[in-house]
């Protein structure tokens, strides 16, 4: 079963302020656990949405409507995510309540989702 950890984004990372040195220690180390346990399948961080550009599609069957970031309401953005193939819910739950706070400011919020397949 895929399961994708999504990584929310915070005005610190839409700010572009990396975690510190420790905590980027701390996700190389969890996600080193990751790949040991055969489980991981891709892990990408994502550049902030000042880089970004949505595309909108308000009228079916119509051209979409592009929309240069930033984008400002940062509960509904992604800072990041990880893949991972486990055989249940309940180990893909496992794994991200193992996940260290990814922003580190306390501002961290993982969503748990399964991919169809």
């Amino acid at each position: 079963m895929l399961f994708m950890m999504l990584v929310k984004a915070s005005k610190n990372s839409e700010a572009g302020k990396l975690p510190s040195v420790e905590l980027m220690e701390e996700m190389k180390k969890y996600n080193e656990k990751l790949v040991k346990a055969g489980v991981r399948v891709l892990a990408k961080g994502l550049h902030p949405t000042s880089n970004a550009i949505r595309l909108s599609f308000p009228k079916p069957g119509e051209k979409p409507v592009m929309t240069e970031g930033p984008f400002t309401d940062t509960k509904d953005l992604i800072a990041g995510f990880i893949l991972i193939d486990v055989n249940s819910r309940e180990e893909a739950i496992e794994w991200a309540m193992q996940m260290p706070d990814p922003q580190g400011y306390g501002e961290g919020q993982i969503e748990l989702r399964q991919v169809f397949e």
